[in-house]
């Protein structure tokens, strides 16, 4: 039966092999279940409820991707997007948390029709590479304003807006203690690392009695605060659209790379480029989406750490299952993630953002036209503190440089309206 959903004789691959790679993949992106309550957990969600929509989602999503696209690709609710949910949408704009699920789930609606109508590759070719690596980074520099204020390493301060905070304080020499350990263990190619730093940071805080020891395993909590609780009413007002454009595009740039990235490291990738079954698993990402919505959580989304199953081995959708199900089984662990602070979840935040942030490697900084809108794109998201604020003002920068430098032909169509569109947002929403 295996042989027959899988095809692993074709793939070069076992049963053992895959179940391995399906175990390293897991390990690596684990550390979701403890980040995503805790950073949803800030808009007045019920952290237990969310634990099992992303354990949900998470198992839903790589299932989905198993099956459909046979890719060995796991997916669980995205760093990034989560925060954007959190900070932006809700606590920055002033919208409930339901009015945010409505957002995500229109988002994944058009995500599916572009994947759908296969109008996905027109609107990736219309952004730039350039931009596109400024997004991702944008995105890693907020995520690491948020860790160090959850660490309490950065403060508010009335005079320069933000200063050092209290670095004697057990939360952020604890925080800095967990960070160190990533990037070592990392270095030394460790499976799980970010995992791990996790729970010896909470170890030690319930150890020094800084947090309290909430249990290991127990039964599910209830997914009804948040199940089908999202207003679709209620995303649908003007002033949201740019929000569900920016679910939609952050999501669509995400998912392109890391399926590329992830494909071309497993062999998967033709010698022209093409990537078989792109289609198939921009429909399983979206469906994911969708279903992850419906259950309680931001947006769901493909994981570049599924790399790391790759390395392992695996070469099928079976490596994305046994994610699935593993993900099904950390159901029962819901006590341990209640009990891990926020602050030792903020060194997993900004580990993300440093490998979010190594995109801007590939920008040509010799070119000011491309250099000055990839800089105030991924400044303008941490110092607004909106992804979507930094989106806009990628364009729109992007569109006045060219136009200004005499190079309008570089410009198409769909990036010249996104540009206009975004003017009009920001002089009147």
């Amino acid at each position: 039966m295996l042989e027959r959903l899988f095809q692993l004789n074709a793939h070069n691959t076992n049963v053992r092999t895959e179940i391995l790679a399906g175990v390293t993949t897991f390990l690596t992106m684990a550390y979701i279940l403890f980040v995503n309550p805790s950073i949803l957990g800030e808009t007045g969600m019920d952290k237990g409820a969310v634990f099992v929509a992303t354990c949900l989602a998470a198992a839903f999503g790589s299932a989905v991707m198993g099956l459909i696209a046979n890719y060995p690709i796991a997916l669980a609710p995205g760093m990034g997007l989560n925060a954007f949910f959190t900070y932006t949408v809700v606590m920055g704009m002033g919208h409930t948390w339901q009015v945010a699920l409505g957002a995500v789930f229109l988002s994944a609606c058009l995500f599916f029709l572009l994947s759908i109508f296969k109008i996905r590759e027109w609107i990736i070719n219309s952004i730039p590479l350039e931009l596109r690596s400024a997004i991702a980074a944008g995105i890693g520099l907020f995520l690491a304003l948020i860790a160090l204020q959850n660490a309490g390493i950065v403060a508010a301060n009335p005079a320069t807006m933000v200063g050092l905070g209290d670095l004697s304080s057990p939360a952020a020499l604890l925080a800095i203690l967990g960070f160190f350990l990533i990037i070592g263990m990392e270095a030394l190619r460790i499976t799980g690392a970010v995992l791990i730093s996790i729970l010896v940071v909470t170890g030690l805080s319930i150890l020094l009695g800084i947090s309290e020891f909430g249990g290991v395993v127990s039964m599910p909590p209830s997914l009804a605060p948040t199940f089908m609780q999202l207003d679709i009413a209620g995303a649908l007002d003007v002033g949201l659209i740019s929000v569900i454009f920016a679910f939609l595009f952050v999501d669509l740039f995400d998912n392109s790379g890391t399926l590329i990235a992830v494909a071309k490291k497993a062999g998967l990738m033709r010698k022209d480029g093409h990537l078989p079954k792109m289609g198939r698993a921009l429909i399983a990402d979206s469906t994911a989406a969708l279903g992850g919505s419906l259950l309680g959580t931001s947006t769901t989304t493909s994981y570049i750490e599924s790399a790391a199953g790759v390395s392992a081995g695996g070469r099928t959708g079976l490596t994305a299952i046994v994610v699935a199900v593993l993900f099904l089984f950390a159901l029962f662990f819901a006590p341990l993630a209640g009990s891990v602070p926020a602050f030792a979840t903020a060194p997993a935040l900004l580990f993300v953002a440093v490998l979010m942030a190594s995109g801007m490697a590939e920008i040509e900084w010799s070119d000011i036209t491309v250099a000055a809108p990839v800089v105030v794109t991924a400044l303008a998201m941490p110092l607004t503190y909106s992804i979507a604020t930094g989106i806009a003002f990628g364009f729109i920068t992007w569109v006045a440089a060219k136009t200004l430098a005499g190079r309008f032909r570089e410009l198409n169509g769909m990036l010249v309206a996104l540009a206009i569109f975004c003017v009009i947002k920001l002089a009147l929403f």
